[in-house]
């Protein structure tokens, strides 16, 4: 019996479905990324029809090509300079949606137009071009004859805030140095009958608080707060309520809403573990199938989960907790338990199928190396250009020993280099091993082949992630 209906016949005898509505946000900064049909063809095997892109790479829509899932596609921030002039987002719709609506083509729902361009952060960059890009983006679509297609900006829950001493979902407004601009938005949503899209993300409540109630960042109890008699027992439930006080507060309290992100890291923090990912969603995924909302928008809400598979190339600036926010690991295979239907029934998911690995050969500390002068500038350097966020407080990898720490970091850029022998040197502090130095939580990771989808050693894996680690290698 053949693979493909072998799959049929488990999905169909276990029944892998998804929470009506629940989508998936597939990002793809990896240093080697699964061939896009492997990983559309692991959606359809769980059930998932629903996914949400950061750009609109070809390779990945012909992949979503005839499947009928939903598909969100995107305009990253440093587009939105150039789609400000109509006649560059007329051509961007019809170079990345146009030409796969067609019979047998891509199920394009959204176009997002920037990822959380207003993120304090970013100090204003982007909030003179993200309003005139939504506003042609749409308009473009409209003309093109595709107005069923709906322009959205997916937005960091910072956009809105509740007032000192007030820190109650019903105070919610939006930011102030952005109020205006926010209020144009909505009303331009609310006039072309798109969504609002929020990220939400209880994690974050949690990293770096040590004050932050646990068990409010949960939907299992523990700690709740009132509002006028409301009762808020997650912070979830009061972030979104929080927007819809501010949505309320320019009118158009009516306004749909999407929760572009939301999910829970398993690594580089303390608090990212598989337990906790599974406590999550474990909470998550069933209210969201009872339909049961929040206090002031009770029922259905549209919801992508962040994310479907770790990406080891993700910027590290807001954390190493960035990436591991998959419920796939990077080979495409499952974590945890869990059930998407959200009736409670967890269990592993369907990983990607025929995944190719590169021989079982691992990087290790050489305990015979004599001048170990120079070891913390060779793991510097490791670290510089692969993933040792592992290795942090907290974390996978925070207990081994030095010399596991070094064997660490060398086996991971060992591995990025795709085993080239010349990657596993250190000025003799390493040497090739046929044996798996895996201990307890550490994995010490064998990367799949390329496959084509390889990215060398660039600037986004910048020496500022090593820096964060540096201080745990040599405890």
């Amino acid at each position: 019996m053949g693979t493909a209906l072998i799959l049929k016949w488990v999905i169909l005898f276990l029944g892998f479905s998804c929470v009506y509505g629940l989508g998936v946000n597939w990002g793809t900064m990896a240093t080697h990324k699964l061939p896009p049909k492997t990983v559309v063809q692991m959606m359809k095997d769980n059930g998932i029809n629903k996914v949400k892109l950061f750009d609109t790479d070809q390779t990945t829509l012909t992949a979503l090509a005839g499947t009928d899932i939903e598909v969100m596609v995107a305009i990253p921030n440093a587009d939105l300079a150039s789609i400000t002039n109509y006649d560059k987002a007329k051509h961007w719709v019809k170079r990345n949606v146009t030409r796969y609506i067609f019979d047998g083509g891509v199920n394009i729902k959204y176009v997002a137009v920037g990822n959380e361009p207003f993120l304090t952060s970013y100090n204003g960059t982007f909030q003179n071009l993200t309003f005139p890009a939504l506003q042609n983006i749409q308009n473009a679509l409209n003309e093109a004859g595709h107005s069923d297609i709906k322009a959205t900006v997916p937005l960091n829950a910072d956009v809105y805030s509740t007032p000192p001493g007030q820190d109650v979902p019903s105070a919610g407004r939006f930011r102030s140095d952005i109020s205006g601009l926010m209020t144009q938005i909505c009303q331009f949503l609310n006039q072309n009958s798109a969504p609002f899209t929020v990220n939400i993300y209880p994690f974050l409540s949690l990293y770096g608080n040590d004050n932050f109630p646990l068990n409010y960042a949960f939907f299992d109890g523990g700690y709740s707060i009132s509002d006028n008699g409301v009762i808020y027992d997650n912070v979830f439930d009061a972030n979104f309520d929080t927007l819809v006080s501010s949505l309320n507060a320019v009118g158009l309290g009516q306004l749909p809403i999407v929760v572009g992100e939301v999910g829970w890291p398993t690594d580089g923090d303390k608090n990212a573990n598989s337990g906790s990912a599974y406590r999550f969603y474990n909470g998550l995924l069933p209210r969201l199938a009872a339909k049961k909302g929040t206090p002031l928008r009770p029922g259905f809400i549209e919801v992508y989960l962040f994310g479907l598979i770790d990406e080891d190339a993700k910027s590290v600036a807001p954390g190493n907790f960035e990436r591991h926010w998959g419920v796939f690991r990077y080979d495409g295979q499952p974590k945890f338990a869990i059930d998407f239907s959200g009736q409670g029934q967890n269990k592993l998911l369907i990983g990607a199928q025929n995944v190719q690995y590169l021989p079982q050969k691992w990087c290790a500390f050489n305990p015979n190396a004599k001048d170990l002068s120079k070891l913390a500038d060779n793991i510097n350097f490791a670290c510089t250009f692969a993933d040792c966020t592992s290795l942090g407080y907290g974390s996978s990898c925070n207990g081994l020993d030095a010399n596991g720490n070094a064997s660490y970091a060398f086996n991971m850029y060992y591995q990025v280099q795709n085993q080239d022998d010349s990657a596993c040197y250190f000025e003799g502090l390493a040497q090739p091993s046929t044996q798996n130095l895996s201990t307890g939580t550490c994995n010490f990771l064998i990367q799949i082949e390329s496959s084509g989808y390889f990215l060398s050693a660039p600037s986004w894996m910048a020496g500022f992630a090593f820096l964060t680690l540096l201080t745990f290698v040599f405890l």
